[in-house]
């Protein structure tokens, strides 16, 4: 662990073709930030001003939200930063708090809806059970649990790679992450990779259990039309929810293990931040949009602004 401090800085090679545009680069990435920290602002406050939202379904989506605003807030300003700056570089300890932050991220907001597809089921499959079992109350803590078994993974991920002395300080990505530290070191990583695929089999089976109670709710959805207008109204957004982060994830995981350095680095890119860029975008629009009770909250607080204003 004492050798990791021989490079101070790691170089970060992905915005190397960007140079003669960084000002387009930078004006476009802040734009879409911006709209982020908006959608997800405006959605957290709907929820936590508005009485009636706060229940399980609601808690869960406030959880979205906050996740997002913390996951983006470790990736965009030090790419803005960087968009401005001849040289593209992170400390170490930089390094380590961004690796930290963007894998919580992605591990919270993937638990926090298996816990929410769980919701989904208990709400449709068991309905005259639904309030015994889950409340705002269990909501909260199932928040509380999803954090502290996230942060659980994650710093025992950062701690095996603390350990590792590197041999280099080039990393071929627009951020760091742990699997492009990993990489640099100068001795053998099995321990590392053990971990990384254990965390794996973890959101696999998380997976297997979100497929699982989808099954069972289309199955008891499919037997009236009430049960498919409540399917549409609060399943649909989350089901492309999961979607969208999951093709998103895929992508990084994909590339990160097997991505070609003959692929062109603007691909590289895109493949690498997408998930840092889509979902965040597009799950408040979703939640917004297509949850009636949100949409409804949300007018109603534009309003309010509007007649205090007059």
């Amino acid at each position: 662990m004492e050798n990791s401090f021989n490079f101070i800085v790691f170089n970060l090679s992905g915005l190397n073709d960007t140079r003669a545009h960084k000002y387009v680069f930078f004006g476009l990435t802040l734009f879409f930030y911006l709209l982020i920290v908006f959608f997800n602002l405006t959605l957290t406050a709907t929820i936590l001003l508005e009485k009636s939202l706060h229940e399980p379904m609601y808690i869960f989506i406030c959880n979205l939200n906050v996740n997002t605003l913390y996951g983006t807030a470790g990736f965009y300003p030090k790419l803005l930063a960087d968009f401005l700056s001849d040289t593209h570089v992170i400390s170490y300890a930089g390094c380590f708090i961004q690796t930290v932050v963007i894998y919580t991220y992605v591990m919270s907001e993937f638990t926090t809806l298996t816990v929410m597809a769980y919701d989904r089921y208990v709400a449709i499959c068991k309905p005259l059970e639904y309030h015994s079992i889950i409340n705002a109350v269990i909501a909260g803590k199932f928040v509380f649990i999803v954090w502290i078994f996230v942060f659980s993974e994650v710093t025992i991920q950062a701690v095996l790679t603390l350990r590792l002395p590197l041999c280099g300080s080039q990393i071929d990505k627009l951020y760091c992450d742990n699997w492009s530290v990993v990489k640099l070191s100068c001795v053998d990583t099995t321990v590392n990779n053990i971990c990384g695929y254990i965390l794996v089999i973890a959101q696999v089976l998380q997976a297997f259990f979100i497929v699982y109670s989808y099954i069972q709710i289309i199955k008891v959805c499919l037997k009236s039309r009430e049960g498919r207008n409540k399917f549409i109204q609060t399943c649909l957004p989350h089901l492309i929810s999961l979607i969208n982060f999951t093709v998103a994830i895929l992508f990084d995981v994909l590339y990160s293990r097997y991505g070609s350095r003959n692929t062109s680095q603007t691909l590289r890119n895109i493949m690498a931040v997408e998930f840092l860029v889509i979902p965040p975008l597009l799950n408040p629009l979703i939640y917004g949009l297509n949850v009636t009770q949100i949409r409804i909250r949300i007018k109603i607080l534009f309003n309010r602004k509007v007649d205090f204003r007059h």
